[in-house]
């Protein structure tokens, strides 16, 4: 039997080499060949072999994915991340092999968050009151605070990861004077960011795996602790230090019906960020799509499948058998931290061959 070769960008990253692990995990068999653009970056994957690729903004980018897939013979090309998914989904015609992505149109939904927040509302789903900024003057400021209707309010950027541009602010004072930053240092516009409603509740993060319109797998984690968190001016980020596999079916209720609102047909992964409100009621504030979430480990090494392995096997149409779509594993804990791989453990093991001194 031939070995199934998949090619996982962002290679020897965090994120890419936990995608690594995460395969051999389900099934070590796979053939894993890695490439990115950065070389020091290459030079600590894990993958069995490594290729050396132009940025995502050059423009011979899908070119030198094709070479690489042609010369490893690769099944399945797996984006890392929105910039990949975006770029390897307007150029997935020229290349040799499947992916696993969701239609264009939706990619682009889903990477500009006024425009999702707008859509998810106008089809009922409960997400944060948001105001897409324009001009960015003490008028504009003023009616974004109104409409967010919360103090402090959360000013961010509409695309990008990471919490990237994201931070609480009380007055018009501060939000220009963060803008103007962005702006001045990072070329930013004022038009590229939002003001909506803080929402100080739990955070959590869902999962799901779809095929031709059916939700196949999903799983649900809590971020109980952010990398870099303490230095950051916003206090969090996207990126969990610490998580916990968590059963909330309210979430998969709220994560089916923006799917299906998004795309009847949806095919690929879509992992929906939801934070609480003051009431405790969840808001959806993202959905990543094409793409598993860098803390996907929590979700491949707890319960009883393996998410980015059915990634890999739903993208070749492969039969997958799973009768029960809502996975939980109860009482799992991810800890991550820089320069360590991310470790999943029940919550019994948390403090094996641990010591406690304190007394």
């Amino acid at each position: 039997m031939v070995a199934v070769r998949v090619l996982v960008m962002g290679a020897g990253g965090g994120g890419g080499n936990s995608l690594v692990r995460s395969l051999r995990a389900g099934d070590p068999s796979l053939e894993v060949v890695g490439c990115h653009a950065d070389r020091f970056i290459l030079k600590q994957s894990i993958a069995d072999r490594n290729h050396l690729i132009q940025p995502v903004h050059h423009r011979a980018f899908i070119s030198s994915l094709r070479r690489v897939i042609e010369a490893e013979r690769i099944d399945l090309l797996i984006p890392e991340s929105d910039i990949h998914v975006a770029a390897v989904g307007r150029g997935r015609r020229r290349l040799p092999c499947r992916v696993f992505l969701p239609r264009n149109p939706v990619i682009a939904v889903c990477q500009d968050k006024l425009r999702l927040t707008r859509f998810l509302q106008t089809r009922g789903l409960p997400v944060p009151a948001t105001y897409g900024l324009t001009r960015g003057d003490a008028r504009d400021i003023r009616r974004g605070l109104r409409i967010a209707g919360t103090r402090p309010a959360w000013c961010r950027i509409r695309r990008g990861s990471g919490s990237a541009g994201a931070i609480p602010v009380r007055s018009v004072a501060s939000a220009r004077l963060w803008m103007g930053y962005w702006k001045e240092m990072r070329g930013v516009p004022a038009r590229d960011f939002t003001l909506s409603e803080f929402l100080p509740g739990r955070d959590f993060a869902c999962q799901s795996l779809w095929r031709a319109g059916g939700l196949v797998l999903i799983k649900t984690c809590e971020r109980l602790a952010y990398f870099w968190g303490d230095n950051n001016p916003s206090g969090t980020s996207s990126i969990a230090s610490l998580a916990k596999t968590c059963r909330e079916p309210a979430l998969v209720d709220l994560t089916i019906r923006a799917v299906r609102a998004l795309d009847p047909r949806a095919s690929g992964a879509f992992s929906l960020d939801f934070r609480e409100d003051a009431d405790g009621a969840p808001r959806i504030t993202e959905v990543n799509v094409g793409r598993l979430l860098t803390g996907t480990p929590i979700f491949d090494h707890a319960g009883k499948h393996n998410m980015a392995l059915t990634y890999v096997r739903l993208a070749l149409e492969e039969p997958v058998e799973i009768r029960d779509e809502y996975d939980v594993a109860d009482r799992y804990y991810m800890v991550r931290d820089l320069d360590t791989v991310p470790g999943v453990f029940a919550a019994e093991d948390l403090f094996t061959d641990i010591e406690d001194a304190r007394r």
